[in-house]
């Protein structure tokens, strides 16, 4: 008697991903899919922010020309102050052997004496007073400018161009406000001498205005030199990027 043929065993059937096994090749796929991005997609420059502003946020306007305000009123008070105070002949004024009447504060070394400065630093240019005065106001927007468009990090540059800016105002103040007789801009108001005794010399007499820009010449040649602050160097290294997960 003929045995009765054996139904064929059904096709094995593939283990599902959910049951730990892998989808036949899965394995072997090592490249990113048609959606991934590598480090040099888009996804990193549409998630990077706008480029930073030139210009300084309004925070930063207000403390800087608010400092700069505070600095020429301290300029144009000292010299009405010490001017008029001078003016009335306080006790204690003398003659040196040139014939300045002056004050003294630290012996003979460091005085008070009015003195009218119709020039620059050390009377210079006071045959040009107009070439003078247009280049103070030249040099006063120039100087805005930059104070509006330097970056906070560079805190040396920002307190030279703060401490120029000020004097500069001050002794311009002076020029355009003040009258003096046969000529055509008023005349700077000096009051601080300093004398050396040993050499029998005076240091030009100088202002508060003046003391601002030497101090801000010197630190904008420490910067200028010395290359960007360490803030400004920090501020710029490149940010590390993490490795792209395939």
């Amino acid at each position: 008697m003929a045995g009765t043929p054996a139904e064929p065993a059904p096709p094995a059937t593939p283990p599902s991903p959910g049951d730990g096994g892998a989808p036949p090749e899965a394995s072997d796929a090592t490249g990113p899919g048609p959606g991934s991005q590598g480090p040099a997609g888009n996804g990193d420059a549409e998630g990077a922010g706008p480029p930073p502003s030139p210009w300084s946020t309004p925070r930063q306007v207000l403390v800087r020309f608010g400092t700069v305000v505070a600095l020429i009123a301290a300029d144009l008070w000292s010299k009405a102050r010490v001017f008029a105070w001078l003016e009335g002949r306080p006790a204690g004024m003398e003659y040196d052997r040139h014939g300045h009447f002056r004050y003294p504060l630290v012996g003979e070394h460091v005085t008070f004496m009015r003195s009218l400065n119709p020039g620059a630093a050390f009377g210079q240019l006071d045959q040009f007073p107009y070439l003078l005065v247009l280049g103070r106001c030249g040099a006063v927007l120039f100087l805005t400018w930059m104070l509006l468009r330097t970056p906070r990090e560079a805190k040396r540059m920002v307190a030279a161009l703060v401490l120029i800016l000020a004097g500069a105002m001050g002794n311009l103040y002076d020029n355009l406000f003040l009258e003096s007789e046969g000529h055509p801009f008023g005349k700077v108001r000096d009051f601080i001498d300093v004398y050396f005794a040993r050499w029998d010399w005076h240091f030009p007499t100088f202002n508060v205005a003046d003391s601002c820009i030497t101090v801000g010449a010197v630190l904008l040649l420490s910067s200028l030199l010395g290359g960007r602050d360490e803030g400004a160097r920090g501020g710029s290294e490149p940010v590390a990027r993490a490795p792209h997960l395939q």
